[in-house]
């Protein structure tokens, strides 16, 4: 049995599509198209893994970016001091992460995790208690990030046949070069 989930991959797709698909009924359409379902996500599973680190250090880097904002904009009652202290500690550990050499994969994806949390928090905190100032600012940088993640989720997905330009998204591999080369 394989351990690294490329060989895997490649082993179920294989017998995908030499067993189990000419195993079908022609004339059940249903199991037909969920076949090919199945073998287009294992597709797009087998391409994107070796990119799912690199994803996940570029969404850290990106979330550091949107916390060092929100410590210039977010200013409000007691809640949103509370929120920005918990997301300065989250934003050093996350930065410290990113910045080791060392760091696993999962520590990388558990920072995630943890600011995609703190940074909630200071939107809810700042729209709960906060300056109207930081508001806009606040609403602002959610707005911006937003769309960076947006299209970096659908260049992700690309191979999944959705988008009705394909080529109007860039490669996954050009919008996290950045990221991961300043890491």
């Amino acid at each position: 049995m394989q351990l690294r989930p490329g060989i895997q991959l490649q082993s179920i797709m294989k017998s995908m599509k030499d067993v189990v698909l000419p195993a079908l009924d022609p004339s059940n359409k249903l199991a037909l198209e969920q076949g090919q379902l199945i073998m287009g996500m294992l597709h797009i599973m087998s391409q994107r893994l070796p990119l799912e680190y690199r994803f996940d250090c570029d969404e850290l880097g990106r979330l550091l970016e949107m916390s060092r904002l929100f410590g210039e904009q977010a200013r409000g009652g007691g809640e949103t001091t509370a929120a920005l202290q918990a997301l300065a500690a989250s934003t050093a550990h996350g930065a410290d992460v990113l910045k080791r050499a060392r760091a696993e994969p999962g520590e990388v994806y558990e920072a995630v995790k943890e600011l995609r949390a703190k940074t909630s928090d200071v939107v809810q905190s700042v729209f709960k208690d906060g300056e109207a100032a930081s508001r806009t600012a606040v609403r602002k940088s959610v707005l911006a990030i937003s769309a960076e993640q947006l299209q970096r989720d659908r260049a992700w997905l690309i191979g999944q046949g959705w988008e009705p330009d394909p080529k109007s998204i860039p490669p996954i591999e050009s919008l996290i070069a950045a990221r991961t080369a300043k890491a």
